[in-house]
């Protein structure tokens, strides 16, 4: 690693660490000030609550601290003449901005990689703390299609992967052929074992003198392969959140059953794409500065570049819940600004850099 980029690496992660832990510190106290009224009065559970609010509030602060790192690093550089310094050694302007890319990139890919854990699920857990259901796991009357049949679960427990009162409906040409009636049912191996199974096949012709319904009992039996609880009891709920993971398993599940995927798409999307916006704001923030301080206004420079990232951080968020809520398509709501942010800046960038 050449001199230069070691010393901008450590002067940018230096106040990128710093922007971070007050964010962080600032979001979360203010949280918890909020609802310490309401938590439980175990400090375990305390805890876990500042832990999930931690991680949830770190997909919020980490992309904003990454740009704000960005401005107070480039303002120290420009106050102390150190951009002009560069440019005298024979640094040229990409060669100063790579470096702070390629870790803005690597914070970006870590906070994703963090996203395919159950840390994605951070919100849901502080929110059933905060509720006091943080040891109740239990969803009723749930009713659902899965490939030809449709199944119904008085009771679901996703994180004992158990159901309780099953209905199985089989479906083949718009024709009710059985019916899987059972107290039990549990998830292993990718299917459910369901017990003390009842039955209940109608006859392929309709005769009514031969035909008659047939009742059989089955003490074990297997059925519904990959369907999952945990997909069933995200898919069910009116807000949720899926781990990368998760996510793609439940498109993929889902698609083929007709069901409208496109929120579970924003939230993958969100994972994956929404934390990239951080590398042409990056750029932007440099192009428009100066390399001198004595014609450079810097209050005015800070404020535009701190309200410039603030708005479009608040443009794509209000995007990205649009999407959530099936207004606008995800690939509309979170792909198209990411695309269009890269295509103005790499237009800006061949122009005034290269």
């Amino acid at each position: 690693m050449r001199i230069f980029t070691k010393y901008i690496l450590l002067k940018y992660l230096k106040y990128f660490f710093i922007i971070l832990f007050s964010l962080e510190m600032f979001f979360i106290g203010i949280d918890f000030l909020q609802n310490v009224k309401n938590l439980p009065q175990s400090a375990n559970l305390q805890l876990l609550y500042l832990l999930y609010n931690g991680f949830f509030t770190l997909t919020i602060t980490l992309p904003l601290s990454i740009i704000f790192g960005w401005i107070v690093a480039l303002t120290f550089f420009i106050k102390n003449n150190e951009i002009v310094s560069f440019y005298s050694l024979g640094i040229s302007k990409k060669d100063l901005l790579k470096p702070i890319i390629n870790i803005s990139i690597f914070i970006s890919l870590i906070l994703i990689g963090l996203q395919t854990t159950p840390l994605a699920y951070s919100y849901e857990q502080k929110t059933k703390i905060l509720n006091n259901t943080f040891f109740v796991s239990e969803k009723t009357n749930i009713f659902l299609k899965y490939d030809d049949y449709f199944v119904y679960f008085k009771k679901l427990y996703p994180l004992e992967k158990k159901a309780v009162g099953i209905h199985i409906y089989k479906i083949k040409n718009n024709n009710l052929i059985e019916t899987i009636i059972a107290k039990k049912a549990y998830y292993q191996n990718k299917r459910w074992y369901v017990l003390d199974a009842k039955i209940i096949k109608k006859p392929k012709d309709i005769n009514w003198d031969t035909s008659k319904i047939e009742v059989t009992y089955e003490k074990f039996l297997y059925t519904l392969e990959g369907f999952e609880p945990k997909i069933i009891n995200n898919v069910y709920k009116t807000k949720t959140y899926f781990s990368i993971f998760d996510a793609i398993y439940a498109i993929a599940l889902l698609e083929n059953q007709d069901f409208n995927t496109n929120k579970i798409k924003a939230i993958l999307y969100s994972h994956i794409v929404t934390p990239f916006f951080v590398v042409p704001l990056i750029i932007l923030i440099f192009m428009y500065s100066s390399a001198s301080s004595r014609f450079f206004n810097m209050g005015r420079f800070i404020s535009i570049s701190i309200f410039s990232t603030l708005l479009i951080w608040g443009i794509m968020f209000l995007l990205q819940k649009l999407s959530v809520g099936g207004v606008i398509l995800a690939e509309i709501a979170i792909f198209l600004p990411v695309f269009i942010l890269f295509f103005i800046i790499y237009i800006l960038y061949t122009r005034r850099v290269i």
